[in-house]
């Protein structure tokens, strides 16, 4: 209990000290090994500290990857995603890579973002991309149709090289804010994820609408598909790079560790 006085100290505790102080002079003039047998022959109280209370988190990986056709808001959407931010960004030349980790009750979830590009000439190469990715956001512009066919021609090239159940697949139509030039209903996007056994969402990269919700619920989804029970997913740890300075310091982990 303290007592009004900024200086003030409990006479208990006065006491306390003084015998602590007595008893820590008493052993000065003991020889060492005396003091030692006297130090062990009495008990010692221990106390957990917090980590004994607190349970190691475990990471899974997630390999996410991100299909439309070009300008639908990919690179703006894993920006999103990985940073929080929206900024104008450049057409993506073949495939860009970003991670995040989301919190949840008792695991992490670190997505490994694989943004694709949306271009004709690469297209041949993005078969290489969908192999391995638990979950699949095909994207849309609500604002430009061809871009809503577009996504379904993804799904097909999907479908080709994933293993049925093995990838869950959200059908998102982006930019929101462009509401006044709607040409794709929410009803048709609704309707077709329906069709398909697609996750449904309408959202905004550049406002940042329904993005957090977004990546939380492809998070919970895919923990409670794949790692709950299953244990289909891999336990991500991060290793050390090879080559340390003096200090035990290691070096950066860009261009030695692979993600």
């Amino acid at each position: 209990m303290r007592s009004s006085g900024a200086g003030a100290v409990a006479p208990s505790s006065v006491r306390s000290r003084h015998r602590c102080f007595r008893r820590s002079r008493s052993t000065r003039s003991l020889p060492v090994h005396k003091v030692q047998k006297k130090r062990q022959s009495g008990a010692v109280a221990t106390h957990p500290s917090n980590d004994t209370w607190r349970r190691p988190v475990r990471t899974f990986r997630v390999k996410m990857v991100l299909l439309g056709g070009s300008s639908v808001g990919k690179s703006s959407l894993a920006l999103r995603f990985a940073r929080s931010e929206f900024r104008s960004v450049v057409p993506t030349v073949g495939c860009a890579y970003m991670t995040q980790v989301t919190h949840l009750r008792d695991v992490s979830i670190r997505f490994e973002i694989w943004d694709t590009a949306g271009q004709e000439k690469y297209q041949s190469m993005l078969p290489l991309y969908y192999r391995g990715a638990r979950a699949a956001l095909l994207l849309y512009d609500i604002s430009q149709r061809e871009t809503f066919s577009r996504a379904q021609l993804c799904l097909q090239e999907l479908e080709k090289v994933s293993t049925p159940g093995s990838t869950l697949t959200w059908l998102i139509g982006n930019k929101t804010d462009l509401e006044h030039h709607r040409q794709v209903s929410e009803q048709e996007g609704r309707s077709l994820a329906s069709e398909k056994g697609l996750y449904f969402t309408e959202m905004s990269a550049l406002s940042g609408d329904g993005v957090s919700q977004l990546l939380e619920e492809i998070a919970h989804r895919v923990y409670e598909c794949f790692g709950a029970q299953q244990g289909d997913l891999l336990e991500w740890e991060e290793k050390p790079c090879e080559g340390e300075d003096g200090r035990g310091a290691p070096r950066p982990r860009a261009s030695c560790c692979k993600p």
